[in-house]
């Protein structure tokens, strides 16, 4: 798996509207080649893969940690209603900037300033703590139940919102929401790193515990596990993971439903720990290769992203439905 991420990676490099040879990706890369190349590979194409890869690996380690939480095989981000939230923090954004005339939409517009980030950083935050809050009164099922509802009600008011927005606000909320890795700068790789990085070590911490989480909260708290604690820190984890996903990329679909059960299926466990490692991966590899057929060289541009991997997520959900007895709650 890591050498076919590394392959597709050096293939993106070079592939795409405008085709490179190696040497030609090389030379920039090393900083010899000339500027128009150099710009293509060094400031449009790789802080693209590079996002792509971390973008991918957090929301698969956010699915392992979402579905372990919750014992549930069908929860991802979207249970908890982050990514909703998200959506709604970039909906005020959006709306606020057209009502505010057409020089704050324009800046809006200008996915280089922080108005989009900031607004979809905010709402998943916001849902977040909303969520925490909730946690420490209800039980993991309900709380899954109400993180359902909470994202309808955002995608709700995001769908009023942007009715009173008029249609430069409206194209500018599509563009985000459609998913892409293609708005992250080099300068914003680092802010996107580090919370996945600590989103990812509080995983790993967590992951024993996790692991006795799934027998039941009883078997759990047998084993001297603090369930309330736990959980809270797992959303805490699973924060990190999604936030600066959802800010810089938009609301990425399927890829937290569906690598978790790559992951356990090449480990063949349901042991936390292990899973991390290759739901990282797998997620990663998955959203590389998504980017890569957006990003081949059509004749008319009309993929996205989230069209892409929900051509793959889908039928992958529905084959897991038929043939996996698990998932039919069935042993």
């Amino acid at each position: 798996m890591a050498a076919a991420l590394v392959l597709i990676a050096l293939i993106s490099l070079g592939y795409g509207q405008v085709q490179l040879g190696p040497a030609e990706v090389w030379a920039s890369l090393a900083g010899n080649g000339d500027a128009v190349t150099s710009q293509i590979v060094r400031d449009i194409r790789l802080p693209r893969i590079l996002t792509a890869m971390i973008a991918g690996a957090a929301l698969g380690l956010a699915g392992v940690l979402m579905q372990a939480l919750f014992r549930n095989p069908m929860a991802d981000a979207w249970s908890l209603g982050l990514t909703a939230g998200g959506q709604l923090g970039v909906g005020l954004a959006v709306a606020g900037a057209a009502f505010a005339g057409p020089a704050a939409l324009s800046f809006v517009s200008a996915f280089a300033g922080i108005s989009l980030t900031l607004g979809a950083a905010i709402g998943v935050a916001l849902t977040a703590l909303a969520m925490a809050a909730l946690a420490k009164r209800v039980g993991s099922i309900t709380l899954l139940v109400v993180g359902l509802m909470l994202g309808f009600t955002a995608q709700g008011l995001v769908s009023v919102i942007l009715h009173f927005a008029n249609r430069a606000g409206g194209r500018v909320f599509s563009g985000w929401n459609d998913g892409t890795f293609a708005s992250v700068v080099g300068g914003d790789i680092p802010v996107l790193l580090i919370p996945v990085l600590a989103g990812g070590l509080l995983a790993m911490l967590n992951a024993k515990g996790l692991t006795s989480l799934l027998l039941g909260e009883t078997y759990a708290r047998s084993l001297g596990a603090d369930v309330t604690k736990l959980r809270r820190l797992t959303l805490a984890s699973v924060v990190l993971l999604v936030a600066p996903v959802t800010a810089y990329c938009g609301p990425v679909t399927f890829i937290g439903l569906i690598v978790p059960h790559f992951a356990r299926a090449i480990a063949d466990t349901a042991r936390i720990l292990p899973l991390l490692p290759l739901a990282a991966l797998s997620g990663a590899l998955l959203a590389l290769a998504a980017d890569f057929v957006v990003h081949l060289p059509w004749e008319q541009h009309f993929l996205h992203l989230n069209a892409v991997l929900a051509l793959v997520g889908a039928p992958v959900v529905i084959l897991l439905l038929l043939f996996s007895p698990a998932m039919r709650g069935q042993r």
